[in-house]
């Protein structure tokens, strides 16, 4: 027997002890659920059979179960077919996650309701993983009254070695709890669990069996950290969940209540020390940098690969190679330019799983606010400005935008849980998704389209104003701010003069000022590359400056710079100081095109390589140069691989 452990079972309820063979109904008669037994009750009392932790309470409250310390898997059935009912006739007094003992009340359900209904009140007792644990069943006597709590059963188990945690329940952080779990190195590795206010704080056998990699790249974790020999996952608001989840799994053994009590006490008095309007504004930003990284970073790898391709595009269109009205570049065109052009929808799919909202809902939205025919009148000045139910709006062009739709995201889980408490049950499913897509998508179009224009086309003047004055000082501001106005979708202002110069007069200084800025971005992360041991950060980080250098720096500034934020400061700095080499300089440039695969567009028409290339090549390749260096060593290191920033902004040693 030193392989097995034996768990006593006990009746859930006041009744006539039944085999399992006589249920009417041959999912429990035939042992398809595993092995147990059934009772007919004569109370509705429902108590716990056994010690444990619960796992599943259906939410027609109909069933519920528990995992025991030693791995069964214990499920309660009350009645037969009365999933029917909704849950009109239980009164369930635990939640998933709970701890319970054996006898302990659980549920109370209305015999008569039940048998009013037409429905047979029988409650059923089956171990499911009967298969994988269990080794015998010893019952009492059959067809005899019992009392709820009593004894009534034994069954012998084969003894867990290894306690990995397979998912438990279907609930919303089971599987995340499984994959902390096996990548700290499974149960056998945990010597206890407690949480704070966003950590789980593991006290481990051995930090080394930890994949820190591994779970720093699950959806739901925000980062890793180590101190005061814990192994810290930062979880952000959702700790307490995903806590619940892991002991769901692991089992209650591995709590300590009174360390968990102090540890949150100690961070909330920490989290609410630094409640100052600074603290909460910088917060707010990690945050919002936070789900846009991670939104962000699953699309990465192709958006490198359409940036690359796009800037093979331009060189060859460039050199005369192809005609852009050419079959083969219309093709190849649609390739590198469709990831970013449905952007909005890939971004609404992933950072509506980062943030708990719906994902197929927010990727309807980015299609809807870059449904053609907004795009079509977007794009004229006379039909831009419209009207929805009276309400004056102004339409903007979505294609490739990123803030709107990460706002919607965030908006999404507020809206959803709005309209599931005034929308009855029954018909939810049809009303939710569709109300909840056009309540996101108005949002958008009459609240974040019009403010982004005004603020887009204050800043674009300002900032052509400066030119006038100073194109030194109008390339120092423009080369650090572009980039950030990217971000937020405030550069929409500048596009239009850009076109409207190079269409006119045949040339843009601007545009030469923005080439600046995706270098500067390129170089930065070129600068990672170089420095970071991390392999993976080597990967992302060369793709990235090959396509920031190709005109494209969305997976420069998403999958890296942004990520660390010190590398965007000093970054945009360089970009700073060659935005003022280009000024100085008075870099025109000639074609809607830049960076380094640009270079053609440098090139004066009827001239030929004069002075304004060579003012190209100086400004250019001295921000290359500036953006590597700075970078290297002042703005990057891989200790910063193990301090990302924790959304609550605590300290580590208390968070």
């Amino acid at each position: 027997m030193n392989n097995q452990v034996l768990i006593s079972l006990a009746a859930p309820v006041d009744g006539k002890f039944m085999k399992l063979s006589q249920v009417k109904d041959p999912v429990f008669s035939e042992g398809l659920m595993g092995q147990g037994f059934a009772i007919e009750p004569t109370d509705g009392k429902v108590v716990s059979p056994v010690d444990g932790t619960v796992t599943l309470v259906s939410e027609t409250k109909h069933a519920f179960g528990i995992k025991t310390p030693d791995g069964a898997d214990v499920l309660v059935h009350l009645g037969i077919d009365t999933v029917d009912l909704k849950g009109e006739p239980f009164t369930v007094l635990i939640k998933q996650g709970d701890r319970v003992k054996m006898g302990q009340d659980v549920v109370k359900m209305d015999l008569k309701e039940i048998t009013d209904a037409g429905k047979q009140k029988t409650v059923i007792l089956a171990i499911t993983n009967s298969k994988d644990i269990l080794q015998q069943l010893m019952t009492k006597e059959f067809d005899q009254n019992i009392t709820a709590g009593s004894t009534v059963a034994v069954a012998s188990i084969k003894k867990l070695i290894d306690k990995k945690p397979q998912k438990v329940g279907s609930g919303k952080y089971d599987q995340l709890a499984a994959d902390i779990v096996e990548n700290v190195g499974g149960t056998e590795n945990i010597n206890s669990l407690i949480h704070c206010i966003t950590r789980l704080r593991f006290y481990l056998k051995d930090d080394s069996k930890a994949n820190d990699n591994a779970i720093e790249n699950l959806d739901g974790v925000i980062s890793v950290a180590k101190a005061g020999g814990q192994y810290q996952v930062v979880i952000g608001q959702a700790v307490t969940d995903v806590y619940d989840a892991v002991i769901a799994q692991i089992g209650p053994e591995f709590t300590n209540d009174n360390a968990t009590a102090e540890a949150v006490k100690k961070t909330t008095e920490e989290a609410n020390q630094k409640n100052d309007p600074w603290s909460v504004i910088k917060r707010g930003i990690s945050n919002f940098i936070g789900v846009l990284t991670a939104s962000m970073i699953p699309i990465i790898g192709i958006l490198a690969g359409s940036g690359i391709l796009k800037g093979i595009l331009a060189a060859l269109t460039g050199f005369k190679v192809l005609s852009t009205t050419s079959g083969t570049y219309v093709i190849l065109n649609s390739i590198g330019d469709a990831t970013f052009y449905f952007l909005p929808i890939i971004l609404g799919f992933t950072a509506a799983k980062k943030l708990g909202s719906d994902p197929i809902v927010l990727g309807i939205v980015g299609g809807i606010i870059i449904y053609p025919s907004i795009v079509t009148l977007a794009s004229k000045a006379s039909t831009a400005s419209t009207s929805f139910l009276g309400i004056p709006t102004t339409l903007v062009s979505y294609t490739s935008s990123v803030f709107p739709i990460i706002v919607a995201a965030w908006l999404g889980k507020c809206v959803e849980k709005f309209l599931k408490k005034v929308i009855p049950l029954y018909v939810r499913s049809v009303f939710v998704p569709i109300l909840e897509a056009l309540i996101l998508s108005l949002v958008i179009i009459i609240g974040v389209g019009p403010i982004i224009t005004v603020l887009s086309k204050g800043l674009s003047d300002g900032l052509v104003s400066i030119y006038s004055f100073s194109p030194t000082l109008s390339g120092f501001v423009l080369g650090g701010v572009y980039q950030a106005m990217v971000i937020f979708g405030l550069h929409w202002g500048l596009i239009p003069i850009v076109i409207n110069d190079i269409a006119t007069n045949g040339h843009s200084y601007i545009n030469s000022i923005l080439s600046i800025t995706m270098v500067a971005q390129g170089g930065a992360v070129l600068a990672v590359f170089l420095k970071t041991k991390n392999k993976k950060l080597k990967e992302v980080s060369l793709a990235a400056a090959i396509s920031a250098f190709c005109g494209v720096t969305e997976p420069a500034l998403y999958g890296v710079n942004l990520k660390y934020k010190r590398i965007f400061i000093v970054a945009s700095i360089s970009s700073a100081i060659g935005g003022a080499l280009t000024g100085f300089l008075k870099v025109n440039n000639y074609a809607l095109s830049g960076a380094l695969i640009g270079f053609p567009a440098f090139i004066t028409p009827g001239v030929g390589i004069g002075s304004n290339f060579y003012g190209y090549l100086i400004s250019h390749y001295g921000t290359l140069l500036i953006s590597v260096l700075l970078v290297y060593l002042f703005g990057f290191t891989d200790k910063m691989l193990a301090k990302k920033s924790d959304p609550m902004n605590i300290n580590l040693n208390m968070a």
